[in-house]
């Protein structure tokens, strides 16, 4: 007989969590403890990136806490079986990726059993299983830093994947938390279409996904859900946001490198329309980004679809993800640092989609957004899947 269970996944980079500590903290939790009461899961996982910020040495033992005040907190407490891995041990720089990963399960479910990599079975949860350190010798996930030679030409950093497996009621399925390279300078992003920086993540990717579906373990349908880091394509938006514009490019005086692109408007005082620096994108128009959630700029949105051949996503109805304002006044307004993108996502193989209870008529059960989209989360808006997963009950 085919039942369902309610599964709600989400995905947050909270880097500026702890850049900002305990300014933004409070209402984050509440945020995502409304989702949990509003959608009422049986099952949960919230994939973290970038716990402990930019200062990782010094916020570390915070980044510690945030967890165990989300695990102990009342409005989980009817989640009787929690495991938590935090990669926290940054000492180790071969293999720190500062992924952290929290999986709930709700006392009303019963049949959930968890894959230990070491001796290849499926085991049964029991009781709250916590992990902090460098996860050395933790046999129910893996965990992988990109190798250095991915990025040659770039400063290697806490980027990676951490995989899960699980069976809910016989149906089985892997969930995987990434981190992908950023653009590092918005105009070297501009150079070419695709940029060097996307190139690079799609490597990245398609790395992930070889290794989930190699064969030293059955392979299973999945889940992937981080920090992508995918951008818009960035020279053909610029090239329409300056469709009428005239546009100057400056060089630094002795090189022939670039050090701004600005484009003015041909009249209206020659007012300044869009500035790009290595870490300024600032345009005039900034409710472009939010204006019917972002739906002109999806066309830009190209990263994904190199693998629409093993990877699917539900529809985005939402505003680009990042970089919004720290400024808790804020909530909805993009800093000015980045071209706003949908970097943070959940994407799923075709198997995974097949798995999905999709109701009919209009009440379709299955949502995908952004969590506090009227409050301050910090410089991302962490994003969420809720959906009954079909399940295969004896």
């Amino acid at each position: 007989m085919e039942t369902y269970t309610d599964v709600l996944l989400v995905t947050a980079n909270v880097g500026s969590l702890f850049d900002n500590v305990g300014e933004i903290e409070g209402d984050w939790l509440r945020e995502f403890f409304t989702t949990v009461h509003m959608y009422k899961p049986r099952f949960v996982a919230l994939h973290f990136q970038e716990v402990g910020g930019k200062d990782y040495m010094m916020n570390m033992g915070h980044a510690e806490n945030f967890f165990w005040t989300i695990e102990s907190s009342s409005e989980m407490a009817d989640f009787d079986r929690v495991c938590v891995y935090v990669d926290s041990h940054f000492k180790a720089v071969d293999s720190f990726t500062a992924l952290g990963s929290m999986y709930f399960i709700h006392k009303s479910l019963k049949n959930i059993q968890q894959y230990d990599f070491n001796v290849k079975e499926f085991k049964a949860v029991s009781g709250h299983n916590k992990y902090v350190g460098s996860l050395e010798g933790v046999t129910t996930m893996e965990k992988e830093k990109f190798p250095k030679n991915f990025w040659p030409d770039f400063k290697w950093s806490r980027k990676g994947y951490m995989r899960t497996r699980w069976i809910i009621h016989n149906q089985g399925l892997d969930l995987v938390n990434v981190h992908l390279f950023h653009d590092a300078s918005n105009l070297i992003a501009c150079n070419a279409s695709p940029s060097v920086y996307s190139a690079n993540r799609k490597k990245a990717l398609r790395y992930v996904i070889n290794r989930l579906e190699d064969n030293s373990y059955s392979p299973l349908p999945f889940f992937l859900f981080g920090d992508f880091n995918f951008r818009l394509d960035t020279l053909s938006l610029v090239q329409n946001l300056s469709m009428s514009a005239d546009v100057q490019t400056v060089k630094k005086d002795s090189s022939n490198e670039v050090e701004k692109i600005i484009c003015e408007e041909k009249d209206n005082d020659h007012q300044v329309l869009l500035h790009i620096e290595t870490k300024l994108f600032a345009y005039l128009h900034q409710a472009v980004f939010r204006e019917n959630n972002g739906k002109e700029l999806l066309k830009y949105d190209k990263e994904i679809s190199e693998f629409h051949d093993v990877i699917t996503e539900e529809d985005i109805c939402f505003p680009p993800s990042y970089p919004y304002s720290e400024d808790y006044t804020k909530p909805t307004q993009y800093m000015n640092t980045r071209c706003p993108a949908w970097c943070d996502r959940i994407l799923m193989s075709h198997t995974a989609g097949d798995i999905i209870q999709r109701r009919e008529g209009s009440e379709s059960g299955v949502v995908y957004n952004t969590l506090g989209s009227n409050i301050c989360m910090g410089d991302h808006k962490p994003v969420f899947l809720f959906f009954p997963l079909k399940t295969i009950a004896h």
